[in-house]
C-alpha cells in the first residue's frame, strides 16, 4: 500500500453555503525569510527587531544601580559590642528612610524603561 501526499486547502467558493471546499492544490510556498548559504550546508537567517532600543537598557541600567544601592544602605547593623543596644545604629535615617526611599525610586525607573518607547 502507497500513501498518497496531496495538500488540502480550504478555500471559499461563490454560492457555497457553508462557505468552505476542500481542494487539492500544489502551491508552493514562498519563504519569509532570507537564506545565506554557507559551505554546503543553507543557514535561514531572519532578523528580528529588538523590543527594547538602547535608551530602554540605560534606564533599566539606572533603576537596577538605585535599587543595588539601596540595598546596600540597608545592610549592615552590627554593634561594635555584643553586651550594648545602640538604637541609633540600627534605626538610623539611613536605613529606614533613605534606603528604601532609593529601592523604590529604583522601581519606578525601571517601570518608566519598560514603558518607554
Amino acid at each position: 500500500m502507497s500513501k498518497s501526499k496531496r495538500k488540502i486547502t480550504a478555500t471559499k467558493k461563490k454560492g457555497d453555503s457553508a462557505g468552505i471546499a476542500a481542494t487539492t492544490t500544489k502551491k508552493r510556498i514562498q519563504p519569509t525569510k532570507s537564506r545565506k548559504k554557507l559551505g554546503s550546508t543553507a543557514v535561514t537567517m531572519q532578523k528580528e527587531p529588538l523590543i527594547f532600543g538602547k535608551q530602554n537598557y540605560i534606564w533599566m541600567g539606572i533603576g537596577f544601580g538605585l535599587i543595588a544601592l539601596g540595598m546596600l544602605l540597608m545592610s549592615g547593623g552590627a554593634m561594635p559590642s555584643p553586651d550594648v543596644w545602640d538604637e541609633s545604629i540600627i534605626y538610623s535615617f539611613r536605613r529606614t528612610v533613605l534606603a528604601p526611599f532609593l529601592m523604590l525610586a529604583g522601581l519606578v525607573v525601571e517601570v518608566y524603561a519598560i514603558f518607554k518607547k
